[in-house]
């Protein structure tokens, strides 16, 4: 991969905002963000994350073999929390391990527009219906964490009925807000999307950035877990992205014959979410410790993709063609 690549989103604004605020902690500063202003910021991702999901998703042109590979990828989102979330009580709490496992059931949307870069300086096209996979794909590990969390909140036991923890998963304000907007950004026509378009898209990366920055002193103030847990977290981070993305670059070889949406799967497989989870768990379930499941996504799987994971990933899926 280009290290030029590697370099710019390395020194993406919002990832140098969280830095900051980690640097803000270390120094003991007496930098933050109000409380009210950092909910509203989060309430105002979510949105627009789902809306423009759903514009996304809406100028698809949709076929039975992108609603197999629509249903793979929903699989996915469902299936790898799952599986996540239980190596994760190996060593963590029942919150944090549901975080975590949201966060890399997840997906990640600078890793995605990163991979969509790689592929274009190799010339690989792919289909416009991966960038609503994205969308798609972000949600359902969400409800799948919160249940998560919530089924099995007292000691192994079970919190509440089945039927409760998913209708406290699916009326969360925060996962409401996600799906509820990705089915009006769906319904809005293109007209309508553009009278609020500089809302949803001009001042997102600002709002982004300050997000990032109020994440990194929360991190900060409680980096302790991530520290006590240093070698579990870390190994975690670093292996696990790896492994989801290779074995899904060769397992979509029975899916999709196009090398390119194989990558793309590869990737957002891979990929872990430092935005939409983040902006939930804070919410939604606050227990849960930003400390642990932020600096795992951003500091070390989210490099650790764009460095390693992406050539990798490529090449596998040249293999397996």
């Amino acid at each position: 991969m280009d290290i030029d690549i590697i370099l710019e989103n390395l020194s993406n604004p919002a990832l140098l905002f969280f830095v900051l605020g980690l640097l803000a902690v270390g120094l003991k500063s007496d930098l933050e963000i109000p409380p009210t202003s950092s909910r509203f910021i989060s309430i105002y991702l979510l949105f627009a994350i789902g809306f423009k999901g759903g514009q996304e998703l809406a100028h698809s042109h949709l076929s039975i073999d992108i609603f197999a590979q629509i249903g793979f990828g929903i699989l996915l989102a469902v299936v790898v929390p799952i599986g996540l979330f239980f190596i994760l009580r190996l060593k963590l709490n029942v919150w944090d391990s549901g975080a975590v496992a949201a966060a890399y059931g997840s997906i990640s949307a600078v890793t995605f527009l990163t991979a969509v870069s790689f592929l274009e300086i190799q010339g690989v096209t792919f289909g416009g219906h991966m960038v609503a996979m994205m969308a798609l794909m972000e949600a359902p590990a969400i409800v799948i964490g919160i249940m998560l969390i919530h089924f099995f909140d007292k000691e192994g036991q079970t919190g509440s009925s089945l039927s409760k923890v998913v209708k406290h998963a699916f009326t969360n304000g925060s996962v409401l807000l996600i799906l509820g907007s990705l089915v009006i950004g769906f319904l809005a026509s293109e007209k309508q999307a553009r009278g609020i378009e500089p809302f949803t898209t001009d001042i997102f990366k600002g709002f982004l950035a300050i997000f990032l920055l109020d994440m990194g002193i929360i991190s900060g103030r409680k980096l302790k877990g991530f520290l006590q847990n240093s070698r579990f977290v870390l190994i975690f981070a670093m292996v696990v992205p790896l492994v989801i993305g290779s074995a899904v670059a060769i397992l979509t070889q029975w899916v999709s014959p196009d090398p390119g949406d194989r990558f793309l799967f590869a990737v957002l497989a891979a990929s872990a979410s430092y935005i939409a989870v983040p902006a939930t768990m804070k919410v939604a379930e606050p227990r849960a410790n930003p400390g642990i499941y932020l600096p795992m996504a951003l500091a070390v799987t989210f490099p650790v993709n764009i460095t390693l994971g992406i050539p990798i990933y490529f090449e596998l899926v040249r293999i397996f063609s």
